[in-house]
């Protein structure tokens, strides 16, 4: 608990603090700002685009890798877990190497009039992959844990690969594809640096919540940087309420599952 208090508790009081520090119509108007207002709905839209494609991949590569023996399976796994022990800076270099105007396709871009490197699909692709891991990661041990079994009554019964996939599969993994999706959302709100390696820091353009952060407080404009922290800092406030809420509803749906077990037994010992 000292620990909490000290290094998140404490903090997260000071960016609420300095945000309001000269009252609301300053906090208002750094939020109102153009700039700000810009790069809100950059993050918003990279968020929009990312985590479907997460959440595309996740449930595909965990339903291969915990459903199917397969060649390379191994290494699928090994990729998942990449951009976990890459810096997300040098992730952000990867694709500056691979799209920038003297990368490898660079030259072919510019020649057919493609922007990535500076731009906004730079930006998605960079987000992308450094939340690459959460949907699948959360996904793989849970559909490990159901075993196959169900999927194998299913297909008995004359069900077939897609029915058997969205009325079997996919409502046993429900609240861990929820979670992976929280994680994953959270995290590409938050990304700071892939992003800004890739982003050129274009005010206006190719600015998201953190990079407008960073920019304001360089300026010395502390409050107004404090302000938009605010929301970064609140989103992360509304992320751990949502996991916590989820957790909750799944601890008493597991507590009433094991109630219900404990009392067929106890009817069954007394009918015996």
């Amino acid at each position: 608990m000292l620990f909490a208090l000290v290094f998140l508790f404490l903090p997260l009081l000071n960016v609420f603090a300095k945000a309001f520090e000269k009252g609301w119509t300053v906090f208002y108007g750094a939020l109102v700002d153009p700039d700000t207002a810009s790069a809100i709905r950059l993050s918003l839209t990279i968020t929009a685009i990312t985590v479907p494609l997460n959440l595309i991949f996740g449930i595909t590569a965990a339903w291969a890798i915990a459903k199917f023996e397969f060649r390379w399976k191994t290494l699928l796994v090994a990729l998942i877990d990449l951009p976990f022990s890459v810096s997300p800076v040098v992730t952000g270099l990867m694709f500056v190497l691979l799209f920038g105007l003297r990368g490898y396709l660079g030259p072919w871009l510019d020649a057919h009039n493609i922007q990535v490197i500076y731009a906004v699909p730079g930006m998605v692709l960079a987000t992308t992959f450094v939340t690459l891991p959460f949907v699948a990661r959360e996904l793989i041990p849970v559909m490990q844990s159901t075993g196959s079994e169900q999927e194998q009554a299913a297909l008995t019964l004359g069900a077939s690969g897609w029915q058997t996939f969205w009325h079997v599969t996919l409502p046993s993994v429900k609240l861990a594809l929820l979670y992976g999706v929280i994680l994953c959302n959270a995290r590409a709100l938050g990304e700071f640096g892939a992003v800004s390696v890739v982003s050129g820091h274009i005010t206006g353009l190719t600015d998201t919540l953190p990079l407008r952060v960073e920019k304001l407080y360089q300026e010395y404009n502390s409050t107004a940087a404090f302000a938009v922290a605010s929301i970064l800092a609140l989103l992360a406030l509304v992320t751990l309420a949502i996991k916590t809420g989820f957790e909750w509803h799944t601890q008493r749906v597991y507590a009433r599952a094991e109630r219900a077990t404990s009392g067929t037994r106890v009817t069954c010992s007394k009918s015996i």
